[in-house]
């Protein structure tokens, strides 16, 4: 049986993703009453980092560590992914040493290339093109907040970048409605969007994006490997900052979302990310509760 990949959200089906959002519940239920719950107990899983990352790593390692099995750090120093070796033959050799793989990297075609070639699940812990992990430990947040995410209106301020596409694989997957406010030239895929049909509204005013919306979502204005442009995207993205004024046109109990790291007093305010509508904590935890149940659903099928 050919194993199953976790690329993007749409590799798995809504049902299989509610799951998902059902067990991380469970799982961190049961970590935070220091239950043991150990199924991967001899399984190992291989991170191989070509970005950094803080809560990456922290979350699948802690996470496969609390279920019992092990797992294997690789940055690009560690491995010749695409250099020494073809990236086909690494997933080749890689695969039959470990029983999953975790990769953030920046083409999403070097992960689409080394799925294909291993033997064992892949899962994407970060490409250019898209984020899934981060989208599952959103949704988990908000239903924990605010019950289920379906037949709601979400608003992404800022860069249509791969937290954004994410956002949009996940209107279709949960239902919702999905406003995107960007700057002209910093749109999303209008691929991405078409894709979305009527769930996702595009715009260039953040305040029009906002208004009524039950979550406010935002990023950095530069992300890793976009630092030379830092200058000039805080002139682009000027009046894109999520603060208490773009969070008042959105509805009274409206949430706030960062996937971290985040610039106060840039993408966002230090009073909203500091404030009361502010989830970014329980949304980076729940980084390992969510990561958790998809390497469990991933490891514990039968193959």
């Amino acid at each position: 049986m050919k194993p199953r990949h976790f690329l993007t959200l749409l590799d798995l089906e809504p049902l299989e993703l509610t799951g998902l959002i059902r067990r991380a519940a469970e799982l961190k239920a049961m970590q935070h009453r220091g239950a043991i719950h150990a199924p991967l107990r001899g399984k190992v899983l291989a991170m191989i980092f070509e970005k950094s990352s803080t809560r990456t790593r922290v979350s699948f390692e802690a996470g496969m560590t609390q279920m019992g099995g092990s797992a294997l750090f690789l940055d690009s120093r560690d491995t010749q992914l695409g250099r020494g070796e073809t990236i086909e033959d690494s997933a080749r050799v890689i695969s039959r040493m470990v029983d999953c793989v975790m990769i953030r990297t920046f083409r999403h075609e070097t992960i689409m290339r080394f799925s294909e070639h291993s033997s064992v699940p892949v899962i994407n812990g970060l490409t250019d093109a898209y984020h899934p992990c981060q989208l599952l430990a959103d949704i988990q947040t908000f239903k924990e907040h605010r019950e289920d995410i379906r037949g709601r209106t979400v608003t992404w301020v800022g860069d249509g970048n791969n937290v954004c596409h994410s956002w949009i694989n996940a209107a279709r997957q949960f239902d919702f409605r999905l406003h995107i406010a960007s700057p002209a030239g910093y749109e999303p895929s209008p691929e991405r969007i078409r894709t979305a049909g009527d769930r996702v509204m595009l715009t260039n005013d953040p305040m029009e994006a906002a208004r009524g919306s039950d979550l406010i979502v935002t990023d950095v204005w530069a992300s890793m490997g976009q630092e030379e442009e830092h200058r000039q995207r805080v002139r682009d993205f000027a009046g894109y900052q999520v603060n208490a004024a773009l969070m008042g046109e959105a509805a009274p109990n409206a949430l706030f979302m960062h996937c971290l790291p985040a610039h106060r007093g840039e993408e966002v305010s230090a009073d909203v990310i500091d404030g009361p509508q502010s989830v970014v904590w329980d949304e980076a935890e729940n980084r390992l509760h969510a990561q958790k149940a998809l390497m469990e659903f991933l490891l514990e099928r039968p193959r």
